[in-house]
């Protein structure tokens, strides 16, 4: 069996005394679709924190493809072939479409190069603009598009610097019903060629387009399997029970919503 592409080991944070994470353990495989998903403070987004370099772990190990990544800074992280998004989006409105993702792709050239001002439209960013579906956009600027418009611009953005692993947190959050199914799509044709970990709270959506979840729990692993393993896992119900509709009643799967 190949080594993870990522791998966690006893990863330990604590803040001001609390352990936001706790001995946990978690791995990744070349080529996963992978959903992360847990009740809040669970330690999800922090766990994407420590493995970008903007957290510093108190103990443990965060290797990607065999190399320790604890202790590099962010920018060096990136160009390992780590790359993430936020819950909301970091675009330069300013800009058009297209010059943000020739931005984004630039973060590998040499200065003399980013100040030569390029001409045309590079194969690469032609590529993802198609990807994320935003080509009738390319030429307006940003700041017009909507709000699902804009996360599929910062995916855009990924893609282009080439990563092995893209960790996108809440990607769906507040997007219309439409939105989060081209979403859904648009993460299932970049795995494909990329290694995606997707924390959400979306539980239609993690039941739609998921293959395989983590359930974090009080900054550990919970369980792990597919989504219907998750749902029947008695600890994931005791875990939810109570949540706000829409997450513990999803899991736990009602007669209502089977028939």
């Amino acid at each position: 069996m190949s080594a993870p592409l990522l791998e966690v080991r006893g990863l330990t944070v604590v803040f001001d005394g609390y352990r936001a994470l706790s001995d946990l353990d978690f791995s990744v495989s070349a080529g996963e679709l992978r959903f992360l998903i847990g009740p809040n403070g669970a330690g999800k987004t922090t766990l994407i924190d420590v493995i970008t370099g903007r957290t510093r772990p108190s103990a443990g190990s965060v290797r990607f493809e065999g190399e320790e990544l604890t202790g590099k800074p962010e920018h060096q992280i990136v160009r390992r072939g780590v790359g993430r998004t936020f819950q909301t989006a970091v675009v330069f409105e300013q800009l058009t479409v297209a010059e943000n993702l020739d931005l984004a792709a630039s973060f590998r050239r040499r200065l003399p190069a980013l100040l030569r001002r390029r001409r045309g439209m590079s194969d690469q960013v032609a590529a993802a603009l198609e990807t994320t579906g935003l080509a009738p956009l390319a030429e307006h600027p940003a700041g017009v598009l909507s709000h699902g418009q804009r996360q599929w611009l910062e995916i855009g953005m990924l893609i282009v610097q080439q990563p092995r692993l893209l960790l996108l947190d809440e990607p769906v959050a507040g997007m219309s019903r439409a939105e989060r199914e081209r979403t859904g799509e648009l993460l299932t044709q970049v795995a494909v060629d990329h290694t995606v970990v997707v924390v959400e709270h979306d539980m239609d959506f993690l039941r739609r387009f998921a293959s395989t979840v983590t359930v974090l729990h009080e900054g550990r692993v919970l369980c792990e399997g597919t989504v219907d393993e998750i749902r029947s896992d008695a600890r994931v119900r005791e875990v939810y029970l109570g949540r706000p509709r829409g997450t513990g009643a999803v899991l736990a799967g009602t007669a209502a919503e089977e028939g």
